[in-house]
């Protein structure tokens, strides 16, 4: 969600800070602000909407200072306003906060009969005060945030800046990310180490409830009982800070056409050499497992269902999909035999992590499925399986989604030949067509300005249905989300045989029907619905391989796709409707890479 950066430095921090922000757009913001001390005297710049505005600011209104803190505001508590955008401050303390205070209402009523004043509708204002009210008691920054944090209910990622120290920064952490930056006589922080990656490549992560003494110099880092602790420093290689275009108009645009490069770099790590089996890491028993729960947010539960296809059918093994911002509060029975797979792109989504602390709790072991190795969810889980699709800065997720369906579709070929639902040579055709897709997804992609052209008539509509059989149906509620996230046009996925019990009368000549009809075992079943949507005037695209459009007949418009095994074919036709969703929000002209409302990490629960 919200950005956050901090630095001691050695040189005027105010452009570096903004520098660093732009790295965090991909998270979603509303607004923007820097906080600075120059001359022991704290001093603020805040502007509403996107970076150029706060730049502009800055520019008019210069701000200087060697010691600052920086933040990207996606609004919570409050509208987007300027007196809604971080920094906070008051007296002799300024701070940004990721994360909710959920107990502020309480916090603030307690502050306001003191006579304390505030300026903003949000709760971090509430922890500014609190800060500065135990300064003003004698306290010293470390233990007037000790006493501050104390109060907190809720998550939060917090960076603290003090009148008076241009020498200092405190920082405190729970149930949000954040990272120290190690460099040469200077130190960072930041919600995302992407953000770090032009300053030092070296980088330690604050573990849950921790917090830290930050000078130039060094990083004092507690537990949450107070007790010093120390924390890796990792050297990062310079890709995980990869965040340029090339040649690409967008973000979402590059990142759907590296699927090849990526999808070849996950199947190096998890299928061996001879590619005739799969390979995990040791560490997890799957012939032992009894109930399997696939809990995720977003695109990545779509990635379940798709996977509940694997595991039912190759395995043999029951599966139940769970959304992770629900799952625990139905409190699952679960036990030894249980285990939990939670996938998240960023590791940290808020949801994901609560949900996997609860299969924990319950003595379930505990798999995640995740893309960056040194996130809250891998270090908390019994096995990490990173899905390697490198940094994603577009907030819909396109190659992590492949990535996640590929790990997923190992684990399933895993736990079939681990309980025997399988034989080596099974094993070996699924690995044979999990090996092709690089050269396949090339070829789909190669399909591009097809479906360009599909995307016009597609651009142009109120509302769009999805439908899909089989694994082709989570397909149909993701290509359903794309459309939604960032063209903004309404769309709905559903199970095809589902269309004549109720969304069949939505059908008519200005309503497209996206079908995606590989020809598989249900192909048939689905060109029966195609045809039942033609009969009524309804728009067809058909998504399949050359057999299938010519079996189909004349339909609408057609997409033809490399033939492939059935196996493969949610990861394969991930990209055209990737494709379709992009090219509409070009047309519609659109925020493709930072769609209104949305966030990449969503670390608030």
């Amino acid at each position: 969600m919200c950005g956050i950066i901090g630095m001691l430095g050695n040189h005027e921090v105010a452009p570096l800070i903004v520098e660093s922000l732009k790295r965090l757009e991909y998270r979603g913001y509303d607004s923007a602000g820097i906080a600075t001390i120059h001359e022991g005297r704290i001093a603020r710049r805040r502007a509403l909407g996107k970076l150029i505005a706060l730049s502009d600011l800055l520019v008019e209104d210069p701000i200087r200072g060697r010691a600052g803190v920086g933040h990207t505001r996606w609004a919570t508590h409050g509208a987007p306003s300027i007196r809604n955008a971080h920094p906070h401050a008051t007296g002799r303390v300024a701070v940004v906060h990721n994360g909710i205070v959920e107990n502020f209402r309480a916090l603030r009523a307690e502050m306001e009969a003191e006579g304390r004043t505030f300026e903003s509708e949000t709760d971090t204002e509430v922890v500014a005060h609190l800060v500065d009210r135990g300064l003003g008691n004698g306290g010293d920054p470390l233990s007037a945030v000790r006493a501050a944090l104390a109060r907190l209910e809720g998550a939060f990622a917090l960076v603290f800046l003090f009148e008076g120290e241009d020498d200092l920064l405190i920082v405190a952490r729970r149930g949000s990310p954040l990272a120290i930056g190690y460099g040469d006589g200077e130190m960072y922080v930041g919600s995302d180490a992407l953000a770090l990656g032009p300053l030092t490549n070296r980088i330690a992560y604050l573990e849950e409830g921790d917090h830290a003494r930050i000078t130039r110099t060094s990083a004092e880092i507690f537990d949450a009982a107070g007790t010093p602790v120390r924390r890796e420093i990792q050297s990062m290689p310079a890709e995980a800070f990869s965040a340029e275009k090339g040649p690409y108009k967008h973000f979402m645009a590059k990142e759907i056409h590296e699927q090849p490069t990526v999808l070849g770099n996950a199947l190096g790590k998890y299928l061996s050499p001879s590619r005739d089996r799969v390979a995990l890491p040791e560490g997890i028993d799957l012939a032992g497992v009894e109930r399997l729960s696939l809990v995720a947010c977003g695109t990545a539960h779509y990635a379940c269902h798709v996977a509940r296809y694997w595991f039912e059918s190759i395995a043999r093994l029951p599966v139940e999909i769970e959304v992770a911002s629900e799952f625990r509060y139905r409190e699952p029975p679960l036990g030894s035999g249980a285990m939990g797979i939670f996938v998240s792109q960023s590791g940290e989504t808020a949801d994901t992590l609560a949900a996997l602390r609860y299969v924990r709790a319950q003595g379930a072991r505990v798999v995640s499925v995740i893309n960056v190795p040194s996130s809250t969810i891998a270090r908390e889980s019994d096995l990490a399986l990173p899905i390697l699709a490198g940094p994603e800065i577009g907030v819909a997720s396109t190659k992590a989604f492949t990535c996640q369906l590929l790990v997923l579709a190992v684990l399933a070929i895993a736990a079939a030949r681990a309980r025997g639902a399988i034989d080596a040579a099974e094993e070996a055709r699924l690995a044979a067509a999990l090996g092709g897709l690089p050269g396949l997804m090339a070829q789909a992609l190669a399909q591009e300005h097809q479906v360009a052209e599909v995307a016009r008539s597609v651009s142009r509509a109120r509302d769009v249905l999805f439908i899909g059989r089989g694994s082709m149906y989570p397909l149909a509620l993701e290509g359903a989300l794309k459309l939604k996230e960032i063209s903004y046009i309404h769309a709905e996925g559903y199970a095809a045989g589902e269309l004549k019990h109720g969304p069949i009368a939505l059908v008519d000549e200005e309503t497209p029907v996206v079908a995606l009809a590989p020809s598989d075992a249900l192909f048939d079943k689905t060109v029966s619905n195609i045809h039942e949507v033609m009969a009524r005037g309804g728009q067809v695209v058909l998504l399949s391989d050359a057999a299938g459009a010519a079996h189909a007949g004349e339909i609408g418009e057609a997409l033809i796709l490399p033939a492939c095994d059935p196996f493969v074919a949610p990861i394969l036709y991930a990209a055209p409707v990737q494709l379709l969703a992009y090219h509409a929000a070009v047309l519609k002209g659109t925020d493709v890479d930072q769609p209104r409302n949305l966030a990449k990490s969503v670390t608030v629960e």
